[in-house]
């Protein structure tokens, strides 16, 4: 290394470190601590290139430029200066118990219903809470789930958050509508890293609606997010992330769901927007009679680029899991599925499924499916498939000889390829959005 090389990697070293301290100014020691060492993890890890496996078809090196991205500032002090676009997508929702705003990585409000805050229901920004010594934030917060150790974002994110959502849902507490956040992101050439923790306790119940949008950007423009899921015994959770970035928009989520004994935690990432996303989602059924069902919808047309990395780990024997993601790839579009069912010794009567399906709409599209299978026990049912395929010409006949216009007859047989994902978590509001995201997509098919 050059004497002038080692003087610009020590500028940048020096950089990050100032940029750990002002992110942690006026955290407790804990957490300060927390950020320096995911702070150090960060520098001795490498970045993930093409030669490992699950980065074989994304390279950040030349997609992410992360030297010359600006930490965001934050937003608004208050809700009545939210951008117009954020205001009618959250007009959209149905009902909510509550819900949380988060502009340009920081929380800017927050509503919860009374009768649920009375009953011990905890809806925070992540910041507040950690900063008020809330036992649960320090105990679970990137130790169990998402620590900084699952790589170099996973450690850049512990590191540098400025803010996310803590919801704590107290034993036996069921809520009947949705939670949910509304994300915006605002300038472009910015670096916003947020987090999510979700604790639901035993026997409670919750939905969590997580919905993150942008206008175009003329320069990459990264989010990256970690998202912490805890369900004890014999809770439900069910957490739908909504990815509606506008073009320039690098989206990385890393999600891991915990399911103890006789719970469920299903998720569902649906990625519309954004230039690039790339979702890293691990399930981990962590007691006999967990159950988590993972659905997953991708709409990629232009020269947009998802990367979908996901596992199954069957921790406890007697568990269940099934996986379903399904993707349309329209223009120059490519779309990236790599899963694994991991099936960990002990872990006998398990039951897993794994199916990735893609539907093609031109010919520069691109589809890449890779899912697998690792067993190490030998009483279990497990199976994985996967297609990519065309428009079925028998279909569009039929459509057509109804008296459908060719355009017409792929729209429908394209909302009804992705509408089975949205069919089996049919949260209030979240179908309606996403099918009519989709068709505004389908106009230039």
């Amino acid at each position: 290394m050059s004497q002038a090389t080692a003087v610009r990697e020590e500028v940048r070293r020096e950089i990050g470190r100032r940029a750990v301290m002002e992110t942690g100014a006026g955290d407790p020691a804990w957490l300060r601590a927390r950020r320096d060492e995911a702070w150090n993890i960060y520098e001795a890890t490498p970045l993930p290139s093409t030669r490992s496996e699950e980065w074989r078809y994304t390279d950040v090196a030349r997609l992410l430029p992360l030297d010359e991205l600006e930490p965001a500032a934050g937003g608004p002090a208050h809700a009545a200066a939210l951008p117009e676009e954020l205001r009618l997508a959250m007009a959209q929702d149905r009902e909510s118990a509550g819900r949380i705003v988060d502009v340009d990585g920081r929380v800017v409000s927050v509503e919860l219903d009374e009768a649920l805050a009375a009953r011990g229901v905890v809806l925070a920004s992540l910041r507040e809470a950690a900063r008020a010594g809330v036992p649960q934030v320090e105990a679970l917060l990137a130790t169990e789930a998402v620590p900084a150790a699952d790589g170099k974002f996973a450690a850049l994110n512990a590191a540098l958050w400025s803010d996310g959502v803590f919801l704590y849902v107290p034993r036996g507490v069921r809520i009947d509508r949705t939670i949910r956040l509304s994300r915006w992101v605002s300038r472009p050439g910015t670096a916003t890293f947020t987090r999510i923790l979700i604790v639901a306790e035993e026997h409670s119940q919750l939905s969590f609606v997580d919905e993150i949008l942008s206008p175009d950007f003329p320069a990459v423009t990264l989010v990256n997010t970690a998202v912490e899921l805890f369900s004890r015994g014999g809770a439900q959770v069910q957490y739908v992330s909504l990815q509606r970035m506008g073009e320039g928009g690098f989206y990385l989520a890393n999600q891991r769901t915990l399911a103890e004994r006789d719970s469920t935690l299903d998720t569902l990432n649906v990625a519309l927007g954004g230039s690039v996303g790339r979702v890293d989602l691990n399930a981990r059924l962590l007691g006999p009679g967990a159950n988590s069902d993972m659905l997953g919808l991708y709409f990629g047309d232009a020269n947009q680029h998802f990367d979908f990395n996901t596992s199954q780990d069957h921790v406890a024997p007697h568990a269940h899991s099934d996986l379903l993601y399904k993707g349309a790839l329209d223009g120059a579009a490519r779309g990236i599925f790599r899963g694994i069912i991991r099936v960990h010794e002990g872990a006998q009567g398990t039951d897993a499924y794994q199916t990735n399906r893609n539907l093609i709409l031109s010919d520069t599209a691109i589809a890449t499916s890779l899912p697998n299978l690792e067993i190490e026990a030998d009483d279990v049912r497990c199976s994985h498939g996967a297609t990519v395929g065309q428009l079925d010409a028998e279909a569009l006949f039929y459509l057509m000889s109804r008296g459908l216009r060719r355009e017409q007859a792929e729209r429908l047989v394209v909302l009804g390829f992705l509408g089975e994902v949205l069919s089996k978590l049919p949260l209030g509001g979240v179908v309606e959005k996403v099918t009519q995201a989709i068709e505004a997509k389908l106009r230039y098919v």
